[in-house]
């Protein structure tokens, strides 16, 4: 029987504004190792639980001026991997979370938005790994 109890499950990505994102990925993959592409790294690592599984963590400089943060003010962003999304979603509207947009679906996961107490703007992502997979690249591991 596996566990659907709706909760995070680990770090799916941290997002951060950078003044050059283009130099920041270069200076990164130059100096750090990081396998760059052009939203950034993707870092590989095995799932816990199941170490047959390969997951992913997206590592992404945004421009500073980007919108995608909004309404948080703050330099950075994390998206954390979430089970049960739409079960998560229940639970923080009923103990008064801020839910800033609806669930969307795509081919890699879902997503929704929240804020948390010090104007923190949260991603969740329910993921689907195995599109990622599917597609290949150089990761970072």
């Amino acid at each position: 029987m596996s566990d659907n109890t709706p909760k995070v499950t680990g770090i799916g990505g941290i997002f951060f504004r950078s003044k050059d994102p283009q130099k920041t990925n270069e200076w990164y993959g130059k100096n750090l190792g990081l396998a760059i592409d052009p939203y950034g790294s993707a870092f590989e690592f095995r799932n816990a639980n199941r170490p047959d599984e390969i997951n992913y963590l997206r590592w992404s400089p945004f421009s500073e001026d980007t919108d995608y943060f909004e309404p948080s003010q703050k330099e950075f962003m994390i998206n954390y991997r979430v089970q049960n999304i739409e079960g998560l979603v229940e639970q923080l509207k009923a103990n008064g979370v801020t839910v800033v947009d609806e669930i969307v679906e795509y081919e890699y996961g879902k997503f929704v938005h929240i804020m948390d107490p010090e104007g923190n703007k949260i991603e969740l992502w329910e993921p689907i790994d195995s599109v990622f997979t599917a597609m290949g690249g150089e990761t970072t591991k």
